[in-house]
């Protein structure tokens, strides 16, 4: 190969390279615009039910890592998970019936103190699917601004 083609070809891979590195850098560095999309922690009754048909269906179909939107009542409370970043866990009921465990980040927002099974949350974060009916996450804000805030509403408050 002659020289002025290998200089040629050495070159076509540099500024390869040297693209592709500056959009991962891009990427990285540039605002997250998935929070422009939050729902109102007031949304009314029927947005939530409609939530509740969203998450049994990706229950039915084993479906994670999606952003749903729903309410339940506490049917059980569970003790905190305090390895690695702590989480307040409880269970909740959606109006038909079907489960769901809320991992709620207390490392990132508050805890919801003084709740109690019987009572109803209101929730926005991502649902994870398990056999057991799927885990909500996310329920807080993001510091790091990767990833769409989340938030739980209980007794007038919302916990973010």
């Amino acid at each position: 190969m002659s020289q002025t083609r290998q200089r040629s070809t050495t070159m076509g891979i540099v500024v390869a390279v040297a693209l592709l590195l500056g959009v991962g850098i891009g990427y990285f560095l540039a605002p997250s615009t998935q929070t422009d999309c939050l729902p109102n922690p007031a949304a009314t009754s029927s947005q939530v039910q409609g939530g509740d048909a969203v998450i049994l269906d990706l229950f039915n179909r084993q479906i994670s890592d999606v952003q749903v939107q729903g309410s339940g009542t506490v049917t059980r409370l569970l003790a905190d998970d305090l390895e690695g970043s702590r989480h307040q866990k409880f269970i909740l009921a959606l109006e038909g019936g079907h489960t769901l465990l809320v991992a709620h980040n207390i490392d990132l927002a508050p805890r919801l103190d003084g709740i109690k099974v019987g009572q109803q949350v209101r929730f926005y974060g991502e649902y994870v699917y398990t056999e057991e009916g799927g885990t909500i996450h996310w329920t807080h804000h993001d510091p790091a601004g990767r990833h769409i805030h989340g938030w739980l509403e209980w007794n007038g408050r919302t916990y973010t």
